[in-house]
């Protein structure tokens, strides 16, 4: 007997109609999946076409920019401007916004077209995250930045595995994988696992002792009953978290013995990535706070590339170290 699986975009469907909205969002999502296959594409044949190496310059962040993030920042404009449904976007690999479809446009678009750079050279996973944001129907469109709590949707593709995860507001987390006729399918729900057994933590390890001292003392009193994995690719840390339930942190860096290396507004992207994962954490029954036990998704944005720190996951290990978190001194 033959399977027949269900695909993303006939999942999509049916939700839009089910909710009784427009196909706007379907064609923009098929920009998004389109995009996503192409950078897939690109990344396992780059060891053969020599795409996997540096471009030799340093984006917006400062940090090295290696030809695939050039690559992937090159298709989903392309697919982001072919879908007409764009007003602007925030790419970590542009300094300023971009502006696509001022008039025409009815979304907002986040997204860090390949997290985990670092990973590159070696072929290990990398990740492309997003965000959307709907424009103002009622009334004039400021194009003001968006909290993570007013996104319609995110997502997050581990590449070159295959998966794609994709928080809807208030509709789930919903788990992809692609088939080998480069199709997403088989949509299961995803829910952070109750039970202890499997949770992990996911921090940097060599970042330990940089970390607030209330923090180090949490990790310290936690760490032995968790297993510990790391991949350094935010993307791949938060998949594993989300499978096995656990924590994935990146604190603030506040006690580096070289002073300029301290980053006390955190190092990871607010608009970009940790809201991504906080939207499709809270879809998936868990939670996402900074440095101050502030939800991640109640923070306003006052610039594009704002910084924060970052803890998401189980909401039972969120909310303990939530507590420490808003201790005074």
């Amino acid at each position: 007997m033959y399977r027949f699986e269900q695909t993303f975009m006939n999942f999509l469907l049916q939700h839009q109609e089910r909710h009784k909205r427009t196909y706007h969002f379907l064609i923009l999502m098929d920009a998004l999946i389109s995009s996503a296959k192409h950078i897939q594409h690109y990344y396992l044949t780059g060891a053969l076409k020599g795409n996997l190496d540096s471009a030799e310059d340093v984006n917006v962040q400062g940090e090295d920019v290696m030809r695939m993030d050039r690559i992937a920042q090159e298709v989903t404009l392309y697919y982001l401007k072919s879908s007409g449904r764009v007003i602007h976007a925030i790419s970590e690999e542009s300094d300023e916004i971009i502006p696509i479809h001022p008039e025409g446009g009815r979304y907002f678009v986040y997204f860090d077209p390949l997290d985990g750079s670092s990973n590159i050279p070696h072929g290990l996973p990398v990740g492309f995250l997003f965000g959307i944001a709907k424009r103002n129907l009622d009334g004039p469109e400021d194009g003001h930045l968006r909290a993570g709590k007013d996104y319609i949707a995110a997502g997050m593709f581990v590449i070159p595995t295959g998966t794609f995860t994709l928080g809807l507001k208030e509709a789930g987390a919903w788990r992809f994988h692609i088939d080998e006729t480069m199709t997403f399918v088989r949509p299961t729900r995803i829910w952070l696992p109750e039970d202890m057994k499997n949770w992990e933590l996911s921090f940097n390890a060599s970042n330990r002792h940089t970390y607030a001292e209330r923090v180090q003392k949490w990790i310290l009193e936690n760490e032995s009953r968790y297993a510990f994995r790391y991949l350094g690719a935010l993307a791949g840390d938060f998949h594993r978290v989300l499978s096995n339930g656990g924590m994935f942190m990146y604190p603030a860096i506040v006690n580096h013995p070289n002073p300029k290396k301290n980053r006390p507004e955190g190092k990871l992207r607010l608009m970009y990535e940790a809201a991504v994962v906080a939207f499709i954490c809270r879809e998936a029954g868990g939670a996402a706070v900074n440095e101050e036990g502030i939800p991640i998704l109640d923070i306003q944005p006052t610039k594009h590339h704002q910084r924060t720190a970052l803890y998401v996951g189980s909401k039972r290990l969120v909310d303990d170290i939530t507590k420490v978190l808003k201790e005074k001194g």
